[in-house]
């Protein structure tokens, strides 16, 4: 797999750089122009958001959907890194010479890759962009990646609310946007339902445009304090690579995390503390890379709205940590909101 980091730099002037390959495998040049090069190699790419590869989150689930894409459709993979404090004009770049190297599909990873695509994908018409958490930018060659997380966050609120002991339980969000607000939404929602006694404290890491609440852990770790501070015994952090912070000062305090998007019981990154991570709230990015991988490969590239919800197992709660399994009744509880939610009887919110 070839993977590319981009230089950290600031502004405009950036994205004339170069990409400097950090990892072996094919590196073939780009064109010079905005037609992609013809290509029978199989090649595809994703560019990764804030955070990178080894978030243990979001990034990281998006990368075995390239992986599972390698290994079973013997696609060549490459991944592209972001920079810190980079443009909306660094990630043109990064799309265009991703598409100009001849990947297909081109994926990038999180709704900051908006603007990017809506001015690349319509340069490249024969190459499919996939874009996950936005279905703002249309077109014929873009594939939506989206997903009901308010309805996996639900779970995570009755789980707390059953589990809690303090009646108080914390929320945080790595930057505060309309796609964390539906985390947050969720998981207030079901805590409600479940004991209206159990108190939510929610809190955000940064505001935009600053986006260091999904890359800063100690961010999460400080924020986590607080909440424990407060007397929070199981806090559900959704803030990408500031999510890490979190969960070791929880960890540390003895408390209950909620992991996020990926099974961060399961991330050998987050070992140390996985006895403390509950369960994680799961986005199956996973399969929804490859999946769009291959349907590219079959000739018949997804486009559009592609959703992701209860219904189809593509959001859910991660039943690896025994302890969570143990705890019957909690499960039945999850279990029994889970099918109301599918079958209409239980509508989630998507705004706190």
């Amino acid at each position: 797999m070839r993977r590319i980091t981009r230089i950290a730099t600031v502004g405009v002037m950036s994205a004339a750089l170069a990409l400097s390959v950090t990892a072996c495998g094919d590196s073939s040049s780009s064109s010079s122009s905005d037609t992609a090069s013809s290509s029978t190699d199989n090649k595809t790419a994703i560019a990764y958001d804030i955070g990178g590869r080894g978030d243990q989150s979001f990034n990281d689930a998006a990368y075995a959907g390239l992986a599972k894409a390698e290994k079973e459709l013997g696609v060549k993979g490459t991944e592209a890194e972001p920079s810190e404090g980079e443009s909306d004009a660094d990630k043109v770049q990064r799309l265009t010479s991703l598409a100009r190297a001849g990947n297909n599909p081109v994926i990038g990873v999180g709704f900051a890759y908006a603007p990017a695509i809506k001015k690349v994908a319509p340069k490249f018409p024969k190459i499919t962009f996939g874009i996950i958490d936005d279905a703002s930018v249309t077109g014929d060659n873009i594939a939506n990646i989206v997903f009901n997380e308010e309805q996996g966050s639900y779970l995570a609120g009755v789980a707390a609310a059953k589990v809690t002991k303090t009646k108080k339980v914390g929320f945080i969000g790595g930057v505060e946007t309309p796609l964390i607000k539906k985390f947050e939404a969720g998981y207030a929602q079901g805590v409600a339902d479940t004991d209206p006694s159990v108190k939510v404290i929610p809190q955000y890491l940064t505001q935009p445009p600053n986006f260091d609440g999904f890359s800063k852990p100690d961010l999460g770790k400080a924020a986590a304090q607080g909440q424990l501070d407060q007397g929070a015994d199981v806090i559900y952090s959704a803030a990408g690579l500031a999510g890490s912070g979190a969960i070791e000062a929880v960890s540390k305090a003895g408390k209950w995390n909620i992991g996020v998007d990926s099974d961060q019981y399961s991330q050998e990154g987050l070992a140390a503390y996985k006895k403390s991570i509950l369960t994680s709230v799961t986005k199956d990015v996973e399969l929804a890379v490859f999946n769009l991988i291959k349907s590219v490969q079959d000739g018949k590239p997804q486009t559009g709205e592609i959703r992701y919800g209860l219904d189809k197992d593509g959001v859910g709660l991660a039943m690896s940590n025994p302890a969570f399994t143990e705890m019957t009744e909690v499960i039945a509880a999850v279990d029994k909101a889970k099918q109301e939610i599918i079958d209409g009887k239980i509508t989630v919110k998507t705004t706190p």
